[in-house]
């Protein structure tokens, strides 16, 4: 079993988070860190544009979206515009392919498996839906998927919708998807107000986690 670190940040701005990961994956290339690392973290509001992202997924411009109170960053990663938001548990794992597998279709392959079988562990048949990344149920988006990878270490990730406030989606398009209907796990499982929900999709993801990329937590911070 590969060795993996488990950090998880809280509630953080998407931009102090970026720059951790960054800064992760330069020591990770150079050698200066020996284990993956899975970042969890919930950020406050805020839309970020991926390399793919159309003019027709963002409805207001980001001004606008800013006096909303939601940030807007342009990032690195594929796919298209998503939104992050508190009640939302977000993933950035920080792997070293080589170690595990160079192909770049496999790795997003994997991340989907692990939300798949961490929802299923949880009571929510989820599924992916043909030629769009991500994970749904039973036609509902509930987790999207993005990701950056440099010299094969990986950079950003999934978020996933535990008890995120659905309303928020609609200020963009999310991912680019005409008329998506967005879910959470707590919409799913009618678990809203639920204060112990998070705790319970964070374990699961990582007991998933470390299935599917045959991994070992070594380290851990936080609640977990």
């Amino acid at each position: 079993m590969k060795p993996l670190r488990v950090d998880d940040l809280g509630l953080r701005s998407y931009g102090e988070a970026l720059e951790i990961q960054r800064e992760l994956r330069r020591r990770r290339i150079e050698g200066r860190l020996a284990e993956d690392v899975l970042l969890l973290v919930e950020h406050p509001p805020v839309v970020t544009l991926g390399r793919g992202t159309r003019g027709s997924s963002l409805p207001l411009a980001p001004e606008a979206l800013e006096r909303h109170g939601v940030e807007v960053f342009e990032v690195e990663r594929g796919g298209d515009v998503t939104l992050h938001s508190p009640g939302q548990l977000v993933g950035y794992p920080v792997l070293d392919l080589r170690r595990h597998r160079q192909d770049l279709h496999w790795y997003l392959r994997s991340l989907e498996d692990v939300l798949i079988q961490a929802l299923g562990g949880l009571g929510i048949e989820a599924d992916r839906n043909p030629g769009r990344t991500g994970v749904w149920t039973a036609g509902r988006k509930i987790a999207s998927i993005g990701i950056h990878v440099k010299q094969w270490v990986t950079l950003h990730g999934f978020a996933l919708n535990v008890t995120t406030d659905l309303d928020l989606f609609d200020l963009i398009v999310p991912c680019g998807i005409p008329q998506v209907v967005m879910t959470s796990v707590a919409a799913e499982l009618l678990r809203e107000g639920d204060p112990t929900l998070m705790t319970s999709v964070r374990e699961k993801v990582v007991g998933s986690f470390c299935d599917v990329f045959e991994t070992s937590v070594v380290a851990a911070t936080g609640t977990i």
